[in-house]
């Protein structure tokens, strides 16, 4: 099954490859100006409508097939959230802060982050944690991939912002990273997102969970889940960047965010 997929991904892709400034990191903020014939920003590759369809199907096929295959996870995001992109923008452009982030258009990798600051914060605020959290679960914000298949560079930035807010979910909600935390922040982002990965993922990342897991994952994680994601508002509009020295609890109560009902660290 992977190797089909595979193959039909790099049938779809291989044309794009040769167009001119093909695929390349945007570590640039994506804005609107001149880079090259069709490209909105840098490391856009503009594809028709059945190349995302294909694009589409073969990173869905690799993403359930590999949960943490998230290079197809990504894919799978520009190419079905086109129309729930323009919604998230809104309602970014609705609201002050969110409007703010928009305009300036942030962004959290380790070059922009001053991690000395965030750790001489004091423990319980959303910097240490956040730093903590990356610390403990050994991931980095580096890891989040570049936006190059959505055809609006507003949207690509609003995509982009939701990858690398990723992580300040977990630590809003408390959930680790593994499968069974991240199928939970998955659930809270497909009430909050409704972006298609988001909700494909939920509905089919349990798959791999053991019967213990998905009994609580089903009865308790769930239910916890969704009615934060509905009570909270839109957190693509949180300017986190200037709240690192809020107390995270604040943050939550902000939010309307509660103590998850269990522990789930060690599970699966």
């Amino acid at each position: 099954m992977s190797a089909a997929v595979a193959t039909l991904l790099r049938r779809a892709l291989g044309p794009l490859r040769r167009l001119p400034g093909g695929p390349r990191p945007a570590a640039d903020v994506p804005r609107a100006g001149s880079h090259g014939a069709g490209l909105l920003y840098p490391g856009h590759i503009p594809t028709s409508p059945l190349q995302k369809a294909l694009l589409a199907a073969g990173s869905a096929g690799m993403a359930l097939y590999n949960p943490y295959r998230h290079d197809m996870v990504a894919v799978l995001g520009e190419t079905t959230g086109h129309h729930t992109l323009k919604v998230l923008r809104d309602q970014m452009r609705r609201d002050p802060e969110g409007a703010q982030i928009l305009q300036e258009r942030p962004r959290i990798s380790l070059s922009t982050l001053d991690l000395g600051k965030l750790q001489s914060l004091p423990e319980g605020s959303l910097g240490h944690e956040y730093l903590r959290f990356l610390h403990v679960n050994r991931v980095s914000p580096d890891t989040r991939a570049a936006t190059r298949f959505v055809d609006d560079e507003e949207l690509a930035y609003v995509i982009q912002r939701y990858r690398e807010v990723h992580d300040m979910l977990h630590t809003l909600l408390g959930m680790p990273t593994n499968i069974l935390g991240e199928i939970v922040v998955k659930w809270f982002e497909a009430v909050q997102t409704g972006l298609p990965m988001c909700i494909l993922g939920a509905l089919f990342g349990p798959i791999r969970l053991s019967a213990q897991s998905l009994q609580v994952l089903v009865s308790e994680l769930i239910p916890w889940a969704v009615q934060n994601g509905r009570r909270a508002p839109c957190v693509l509009n949180l300017y986190y960047e200037r709240r690192w020295d809020q107390p995270l609890g604040a943050l939550r109560e902000e939010l309307g965010i509660t103590t998850p009902p269990m522990h789930v660290r060690g599970m699966a």
